[in-house]
């Protein structure tokens, strides 16, 4: 006598996959350009478009006004270089205001283990999420430089045009999406609140800002000028500038006391790999 079975198993439609399967290369980049469409914004509330979009508006005012002054006075006023410097309050409030969205409300509600069951690693979600960040950074810097070199050779100013600060500034924008994403994200990796988030890379903005401007006050006016520029260091901005002068022979904001080329570039790299690296093992902890 066969006996009952104690289970039945019901076919109710749900069919196996047969297509192709595109790998992790193509998981990175579809959860890259999702988290760059996030950081504008894009795909999300209108409360979450405001500061973005209010922020690249503001980056793109000094833009405008010096194409207008110089078609009405015929004189180049803001040096291409230097507009990285001259707006990083604007960037850094950028950076604080987007770095929490890309990584705190992953490890909030503990969906990153969700993230690793497909094909995706560790490493393939710390890469898509920093280069997401680091191109909105570079296009934040390179939009509005690009636009006051249009305005500079549609006006036709005296003389040849800027096209080698234009371009060392550029490579200067490459260098700071690099260095404040990994940064910005290495900070905002070790809360799940969005706030504490911000409030981290804020302080850590002020702080670097304000010691290394008073560092450098205080040795120049003990009269160690040879010093102050490795004070400066201390501001990734001003890293990033002297970097950018010896890579690309821009002139630097503060030219007095310029530290030596190869010791910026070092320390840059130095710091991009710590805050990679914390990145990199607060997300392998997580995913444990």
């Amino acid at each position: 006598m066969t006996p009952e079975p104690t289970a039945v198993i019901h076919d109710i439609g749900y069919r196996h996959y047969d297509g192709v399967r595109l790998g992790r290369g193509r998981a990175t980049l579809a959860l890259g350009v999702q988290s760059l469409r996030g950081v504008f914004g894009l795909g999300r509330t209108v409360r979450a478009k405001i500061m973005p979009l209010l922020l690249v508006a503001i980056m793109l005012m000094p833009t405008v006004v010096s194409i207008g002054v110089m078609a009405l006075a015929k004189q180049f006023v803001m040096p291409y270089p230097n507009y990285a410097v001259f707006m990083q309050a604007v960037i850094a409030v950028f950076l604080a205001a987007q770095s929490p969205y890309l990584v705190a409300p992953d490890l909030r509600f503990r969906v990153l283990p969700l993230y690793l069951s497909r094909p995706l690693t560790v490493t393939d979600y710390v890469l898509a999420k920093l280069t997401a960040l680091a191109v909105a950074l570079f296009g934040l810097l390179a939009v509005p430089l690009t636009i006051e070199f249009v305005g500079e050779l549609l006006v036709d100013l005296p003389g040849p045009p800027h096209t080698a600060d234009y371009l060392g500034a550029l490579g200067g924008a490459v260098l700071h999406a690099v260095l404040l994403s990994s940064v910005g994200i290495a900070l905002a990796s070790f809360t799940p609140r969005r706030g504490l988030g911000v409030a981290s890379v804020i302080a850590f903005y002020m702080f670097t800002a304000a010691v290394s401007g008073i560092f450098a006050g205080v040795l120049i006016s003990s009269g160690r000028d040879d010093l102050a520029g490795w004070a400066l260091l201390l501001n990734p901005f001003f890293l990033v500038d002297y970097v950018q002068s010896a890579l690309f022979g821009t002139t630097p904001v503060n030219t007095e006391s310029a530290p030596p080329g190869i010791a910026s570039c070092l320390i840059l790299l130095a710091v991009v790999a710590v805050a990679v690296t914390g990145v990199l093992l607060r997300y392998r902890k997580a995913a444990s």
